[in-house]
């Protein structure tokens, strides 16, 4: 085949030679920056933001009433649960019990303590099971400080009494570290790396420059959290897609790199021809990354917005380190790419890499055989797949979804029972008053007789006499769509009638996470047309064709939608579930779908990116359709399949980490990868552009491609098998 040529002149080349030629200060440079970001960022960066209220909803207006007029009740609360079987007067339950109290009341993080005792209203009739709100001296208390009160009252339970506090503060505080899940993903990067290389070096250099580039970008993440600010996932999930991204365009430069020696150039004229191809590439796909994160800030979320800027951050940081800290190091290894390699891997390497390839390209012929059976069978497959998501339901974890081994699962376990499953969601109303003498009966009676509701309390007037608030308790649980149901029924049907019902809002933690999902699913729409609109113009001008551009936009969205419905079958739904990591059926977390689509399209176009910019360059090469596919697949599949394995290793490992949001993040966008290196890359795009043949190339106001017999150097090719 004739040798290839791409530009040595340009900004990449010089920037690669620049790279190469002065390693030892671009090294230096890098290892310096990082010091210095991770020093500041890590230590005075900005803290997570975890308040997702504002806005124009029903909650957040009573959320603003609250934080207005009845400042004392900003501080987090803790709920201590008691169940005791032979009740709380038995005296032995007693001693227990009222020890508890005092310990708790002694804390300096904690205000005033109400015993049970001496309120009635906290103990159910038969006198088993009391509760008690305890709160907490500050409005955000460090989980260090919680903690110990978890253990003490966990600690205290036995001789058939049991006592659990409960609260957001107390399932922070119990939660434990994400742990070993990252380090679980690098190791099992290494391993695929070195059974794709065969060699030490080659898997350390995408690793290495990985891990400086993830250390730089989630400092920096943490300072532009002074100006963006975001909640406290997004450092996991930034530093799971930091990963998977930098470890495979590192592979794809790397890769070119080790065919350029092969073809007999000099490690200096093979570092330029990885950055001017391969990384050309990856600057093209990490932008497309960065832009399908951008469409975030369509949501309109405050802390979504945050969440955007501060993965993009970490992507831009992983395509800069791919095209200048990589070639400093290829300086460094130079011939020697190839050290450390498996025992007698170079004469089985050549065998088993003609035997992969004649693989690829027989089954690329099965496929292009019966193109039409392929594309309905694999399109089928997607569809089955995705029919789950017509069900999914939003909501945030809560104490029932935690693992039932917490304290505060426990808490949750024992109110539920006393005073049923709705104590735990609480919807708070608020509303402006003329005086402390406005009479609220008809609104919280109108409230009480609901359907649905358990009780109401009595309206609180605030100190300036300007506001009032009651609660009222739902009859079902915080993670019930009849809950759903509820606000809605009571905002759309109950208040607008009542006498008075006029300017009540319905707040509270459970009404804002029911205004939050019903916010993302209204925006999710267009937040998906605007991120598809955008790739696909960056698509056509790359591949110079709209047949292939909608194509990857159509295939994409199937890809992502069979991911959302597996992610519906076995979180929604319990399917495989608990092996999985979940501690019970639950609906998807919030800000999960919106945030893996972006996510997930961005790294579909760089598939397609890689896979098409090569069946392009065989088209020209060649003019036949079938060929170029054919070859296409045979020359990327190797490292489209390793890097697409990364990217699964990567995310699965998310499902050994506590946070159950996180876990539905990465199962999601394994599934996603897994299905588009499978069923999208091996089936449905061969078996489609077999049957759209020549109109593949269709560009407006353009004749066909002119075909060649050396590919243009100005084509953005992959990484060669």
């Amino acid at each position: 085949m004739p040798a290839e040529n791409p530009r040595t002149d340009g900004a990449l080349a010089g920037l690669a030679r620049f790279c190469y030629r002065r390693r030892r200060l671009v090294l230096l440079t890098w290892i310096v920056g990082v010091i210095a970001v991770a020093f500041v960022g890590f230590g005075y960066g900005a803290a997570p933001d975890n308040d997702f209220s504002g806005g124009t909803s029903d909650s957040a207006k009573a959320q603003a009433l609250i934080e207005k007029h009845f400042p004392e009740r900003q501080g987090d609360t803790l709920t201590l649960a008691i169940k005791a079987e032979k009740g709380i007067d038995d005296a032995a339950a007693r001693q227990k019990i009222e020890k508890v109290l005092t310990d708790l009341a002694t804390s300096p993080v904690v205000g005033p303590v109400t015993s049970p005792y001496q309120d009635k209203s906290l103990v159910t009739q038969d006198r088993r099971i009391a509760r008690t709100t305890i709160p907490l001296t500050r409005k955000e208390v460090d989980k260090t400080a919680v903690k110990p009160l978890v253990d003490m009252v966990k600690n205290a339970s036995g001789d058939g009494v049991t006592l659990a506090l409960g609260g957001t503060q107390a399932e922070k505080a119990e939660t434990p570290p994400q742990g070993s899940s990252e380090s679980v993903g690098i190791v099992a990067a290494a391993v695929i790396l070195f059974i794709a290389f065969g060699s030490l070096v080659a898997m350390g250099l995408p690793i290495v420059t990985a891990l400086l580039a993830i250390a730089a970008g989630i400092a920096l993440m943490k300072l532009v959290g002074y100006l963006v600010p975001s909640p406290d996932f997004t450092a996991i999930l930034a530093a799971m897609i930091g990963l998977g991204v930098g470890i495979d365009y590192a592979l794809f430069i790397v890769t070119r790199y080790k065919d350029s020696l092969q073809a007999g150039d000099e490690p200096e004229t093979a570092t330029v021809k990885a950055i001017t191809t391969a990384g050309h590439a990856v600057l093209f796909a990490g932008t497309t990354v960065v832009i399908a994160l951008m469409g975030l800030i369509v949501m309109g979320q405050r802390l979504m917005t945050g969440v955007a800027v501060a993965t993009s951050v970490i992507v831009l940081v992983t395509m800069i380190a791919a095209v200048t800290l990589l070639p400093a190091f290829l300086g460094f290894t130079g011939h020697k790419i190839n050290s450390l390699r498996l025992p007698r891997r170079q004469k089985f390497a050549s065998a088993a890499s003609r035997e992969r390839r004649t693989i690829a390209e027989r089954w690329a012929g099965v496929v292009q055989r019966k193109p039409l059976v392929a594309a309905i069978l694999a399109g089928a497959v997607l569809v089955v797949l995705a029919a789950p998501t017509l069900s999914m339901r939003l909501s945030n974890p809560d104490a029932s979804v935690q693992p039932h081994d917490r304290s505060s699962y426990t808490s949750y376990e024992i109110l539920s029972e006393g005073f049923g499953p709705g104590y735990g969601a609480p919807l708070i109303f608020a509303t402006e008053v003329g005086s402390n003498d406005t009479d609220l009966r008809p609104v919280i009676e109108a409230v009480g007789m609901t359907e649905g509701i358990a009780y109401a309390t009595p309206p609180q007037v605030s100190k300036d006499g300007q506001a009032a608030i009651f609660m009222a308790f739902p009859k079902t649980g915080y993670q019930d769509k009849a809950t759903a149901d509820l606000v809605h029924h009571l905002r759309d049907d109950v208040l607008p009638k009542a006498p008075g019902g006029e300017g009540v809002y319905v707040g509270g933690p459970n009404a804002g996470t029911i205004d939050m999902a019903d916010d993302i699913s209204s925006r999710l729409p267009l937040m998906i047309a605007v991120v598809v609109a955008v790739s696909l113009v960056l698509l056509i001008a790359l591949v110079r064709s709209v047949t292939i551009a909608l194509q990857a936009a159509v295939m994409n969205l199937l890809s992502i939608g069979a991911a959302y419905g597996v992610l519906v079958a076995v979180v929604q739904w319990g399917w495989l579930g608990s092996a999985l990591g979940f501690p019970t059926a639950m609906p998807i977390t919030t800000w999960v779908p919106m945030m893996i689509f972006p996510v997930l399209f961005g790294l579909s176009m760089d598939y397609e990116v890689f896979l098409i910019s090569r069946v392009r360059e065989e088209y020209e090469r060649t003019g036949d359709t079938r060929t170029a596919v054919a070859s296409g697949m045979a020359r990327t599949a190797k490292v489209i399949t390793a890097a697409a394995a990364i990217m699964v290793a990567v995310f699965t490992t998310s499902l050994l980490g506590p946070d159950v949001a996180v876990k539905q993040g990465g199962l999601g966008m394994a599934v996603a990868v897994l299905i588009d290196a499978t069923i999208i890359r091996m089936i449905l795009v061969p078996a489609v552009m077999e049957l759209c043949g020549k109109a593949n190339w269709w560009m407006p106001g353009r004749r066909a491609p002119k075909v060649t017999s050396v590919p243009p150097a100005e084509i953005v090719e992959e990484a060669r098998v």
